[in-house]
């Protein structure tokens, strides 16, 4: 069972919905509890800073979870400046829209275990982006 939470910090306008937002979490393989928080520039510098020693907004934040009752799955928090977003999507040429689910699918796919550290982690995490996206009847975001 999924249990997907929408949190926003921010006024809605410009965000896909919760349900929209939830729809690109599950097309990412989200399973079990996981929390999308939608944040200003400000709240993604605060953590951003704190966790990994960056004192600028990023786009997305994963932070995972574990759970002490395996009935209980707990995937974790995914982090979303939606300003950085927007803006990154205006400059890439992409819909606002696209850009988001990006964002999230890249979120969860982070929260089971996927990095882009190194080239070969890169082109898998990309190509994993790619197919999903495709599947929501997304461009290629790369």
């Amino acid at each position: 069972m999924n249990a997907i939470a929408v949190q926003r910090a921010v006024p809605p306008r410009g965000i896909p919905s919760a349900g929209s937002l939830r729809r690109f979490a599950e097309a990412a393989g989200a399973q079990g509890a996981l929390c999308l928080r939608v944040v200003d520039a400000e709240e993604s510098r605060a953590l951003n800073q704190q966790f990994r020693g960056r004192d600028k907004p990023t786009n997305v934040l994963s932070f995972p979870a574990a759970s002490p009752l395996p009935e209980l799955p707990q995937l974790g928090d995914i982090v979303l400046c939606a300003p950085v977003i927007q803006h990154e999507a205006e400059a890439q040429g992409k819909t606002p829209r696209a850009h988001w689910a990006h964002m999230v699918v890249h979120g969860v796919l982070h929260l089971r275990g996927y990095d882009h550290q190194d080239k070969d982690e890169a082109e898998a995490m990309e190509a994993l982006e790619r197919g999903i996206l495709a599947k929501l009847g997304f461009a290629d975001p790369y």
